[in-house]
């Protein structure tokens, strides 16, 4: 043989050698889906994922860019390699379940950037239902303090998958759905761009997570990240011509993307995957992922069920302010005893008492309260002193003497300085009251005139408020958030968070409101970030003060969405008066419980149609929801969840034979069966529509 010949041959025989010994990989505990991860010849980290031998996502690179400094994205080798397995069974304060498996396979890869003489750790984590991996960065000489300029995590697809996004948007998640192939999201971004009251929309094929897919053949793959704790929130911005998904973190006001010290990680990046859309509802993949809970006494944080003062101030028959008469308040130096109210005042002791009374007689846990605190005209607020008309003392001993609870509410109108400067004394207050439940707003086009939501400053300040709340036995309910990613682990006062386009969208949305598909299509996206704050269970649909707006929907799928849009701090939205004009479908409200044992999906497609059934908390009661999107359809619902031998009644509130979300949303049928494991209701649901049943055993 030619010298030449074997010089060669021992060449490839070393870029063989060279690539196996800088490959690894893992498989799920079930084996369904298989990690790949390499080194390439520039030295650049990239991994791969299948599931049942089937490629999820194509070779994707990762790395970090870094201010000043040449970066963390090429002239890697791979020197270490360590798998493991875990498994343990946890249980959370609360849930949709009581117990929560986490099982995973993980490899963590060592890489040295010999030039630059430093090493990182990229940690994978491989669940039955799919994948989540971070960055690490271990204390060295080299690599101390800095300044990350972008991240760049791909998420290479395998074709041109239907996506069901929102704009990617540094301030907001408020946006209807949109449905497309990943190809046509150029060309209808300016439509899914919406008006909002704070808003940046950085591209035009930028996304946001919990980013919903679906395959041409059938498979379900969901990107998002998890523990963003300190750090930017990572949106997506896609790549159309080759079909990848790129990392693009929110910058502040310097443009930079997340300041860094070592040791020190970032949020984690997941990939949820399955064949069967219900298994991405049952996904615990985010919360798995989080660390577990930082405090010992959980004693005080409960799921409740609550009425409030707030649905006549969405609709624009009540006023949050005390007054009409101040152009611009002076902080703590306005004297209310000597300003005129404007008689539109919602939030007065004679109306609060009158929520009470109802929440009393109806067995609800709480009334929330807004608009009780200055100032609702210049949006300069004070936080521990009450407008004239509200004294919340005896309030809230009338509350307590009736067995219901007060639940705070702090808008900060974006302006964290002001809210920060007063923060630990608007808690004691409520500590001193023995009130346990705030609702917190950030209403503002910028965090202190400068700031980005979902900044690291942010997340960094939304994390300070649940760790300040935890001091005082106080649990968040926060509107305007980052969107979540599994932080109710650890910190479970943050109980739900809004970011959901609500149901306040239905009431003033000149376009009438939210579409019948959004409410089923929220539990694949945004719900599988967490809790969400969707105020559903409105009764009256007309509204004189805004008559363009419309709840595109009927009222029976209004008692499912109370089942189906999980929060463990659940209101029901409507007026009180609303609510005793119609007893029967208000019944099953009072009797549904906010806190699970069980949950299971019988039957869900994305923006189609959803089925849930969740059972109670301590009690053999299930409660079943379904709903619809813009089409008709019979729900045939096998109840094998059921105990087997076992006999329940079951009452059914569902769409009567004439409703319609468009033409005639107010009809609801209430019936009742008998049912066993073996049984499967059918039942119709309208367009748009919904139905409900309690089920126990007789």
């Amino acid at each position: 043989m030619h010298y030449a010949s074997v010089k060669w041959i021992c060449f490839l025989l070393f870029v063989v050698v060279g690539k196996v010994a800088m490959a690894e990989g893992i498989t799920s505990p079930d084996g369904n889906l298989r990690l790949e991860f390499t080194v390439n010849a520039l030295g650049e980290p990239v991994y791969q994922l299948f599931y049942k031998e089937k490629a999820v996502v194509n070779p994707s690179k990762l790395g970090l860019e870094l201010v000043g400094d040449p970066g963390l994205m090429n002239g890697f080798t791979l020197v270490e390699a360590g798998a493991s397995t875990f498994d343990e069974t946890w249980k959370p304060v609360w849930g949709e379940v009581s117990q929560i498996r986490n099982h995973y396979n993980e490899l963590a890869v060592t890489l040295d950037q010999k030039e630059q003489n430093r090493h990182i750790v990229i940690r994978f984590r491989l669940y039955d239902d799919g994948l989540g991996f971070r960055y690490e960065f271990p204390l060295q000489r080299t690599l101390h303090y800095f300044t990350v300029k972008e991240e760049y995590t791909q998420f290479a697809m395998t074709g041109d998958h239907t996506a069901f996004w929102i704009p990617g948007d540094y301030d907001t998640q408020e946006y209807d759905y949109t449905e497309s192939r990943l190809s046509e999201i150029r060309g209808l971004m300016d439509k899914a761009v919406t008006v909002n009251a704070s808003q940046f929309v950085f591209s035009p094929t930028g996304v946001q997570t919990s980013l919903q897919m679906r395959t041409d053949d059938g498979l379900y793959i969901n990107l998002h990240e998890a523990a963003l704790v300190d750090y930017s929130c990572m949106h997506l911005n896609l790549d159309e011509k080759n079909l990848v998904f790129e990392s693009w973190l929110t910058p502040d006001v310097l443009g930079n993307k997340a300041y860094m010290q070592a040791p020190g990680k970032t949020p984690w990046r997941t990939i949820m995957v399955s064949d069967d859309a219900r298994d991405m509802l049952a996904s615990k993949l985010t919360l798995n992922l989080n660390e577990p809970c930082a405090y010992e006494d959980v004693s005080w944080i409960k799921p409740v069920k609550y009425v409030g003062v707030w649905w006549e101030m969405i609709t624009g028959q009540k006023s949050w302010s005390y007054t009409d008469e101040l152009i611009a308040m002076r902080f703590g130096e306005n004297d209310y005893t000597k300003i005129k109210p404007n008689g539109r005042h919602g939030a007065t002791n004679e109306r609060v008492k009158r929520y009470i009374d109802f929440a009393a007689k109806h067995g609800f846990d709480g009334v929330l309260v807004e608009g009780w605190n200055p100032d609702w005209k210049s949006w300069n607020f004070d936080y521990v002193h009450p407008y004239k008309d509200f004294d919340i003392t005896h309030i809230n001993n009338y509350g307590r003497s009736k067995g219901v609870a007060l639940i705070g509410h702090h808008e900060t109108g974006g302006r964290i300085a002001n809210y920060e400067r007063q923060m630990e004394d608007a808690f004691k207050l409520y500590r001193q009251n023995g009130m346990h439940y705030v609702k917190t707003g950030y209403v503002g086009d910028l965090l202190d005139n400068k700031e980005y939501h979902s900044s690291q400053f942010g997340v960094r300040h939304y994390r300070k408020v649940i760790e300040t709340a935890a001091k005082y036995q106080i649990a968040i309910d926060n509107h305007e958030p980052v969107i979540p990613t599994g932080l109710q682990r650890t910190w479970p006062n943050l109980m739900t968070q809004e970011g959901v386009r609500g149901q306040e969208w239905n009431a003033w949305n000149e376009e009438g409101g939210n579409p019948p598909e959004h409410t089923v299509t929220l539990p694949f996206t945004r719900g599988l970030a967490g809790p969400m704050d969707f105020t559903p269970v409105i009764f009256n649909f007309e509204n004189d003060a805004m008559p363009q707006t419309h709840p595109n929907t009927t009222l029976a799928k209004q008692l499912a969405l109370f089942v189906i849009l999980y929060s463990p701090l659940q209101m029901a939205a409507d007026m009180i008066e609303n609510y005793e004009n119609n007893p029967g479908p208000f019944q099953f409200v009072c009797d549904c419980p906010t806190d699970w044992d069980k949950t299971t999906y019988p039957e869900a497609e994305i923006g189609k149609y959803i089925t849930v059934a969740r059972k109670s908390k301590g009690h053999d009661s299930w409660y079943l929801a379904t709903a619809t999107g813009a089409e008709a359809r019979i729900a045939n619902i096998s109840l094998s969840f059921l105990d087997a031998n076992s006999k329940y009644k079951a009452i059914i509130y569902r769409d009567g034979c004439d409703a319609d979300w468009e033409r005639n949303p107010y009809p609801v049928e209430i019936e009742t069966r008998e049912v066993t494991a073996n049984t499967t209701l059918s039942i119709p649901v309208a367009r748009g529509g919904g139905a409900v049943a309690k089920l126990f055993k007789i």
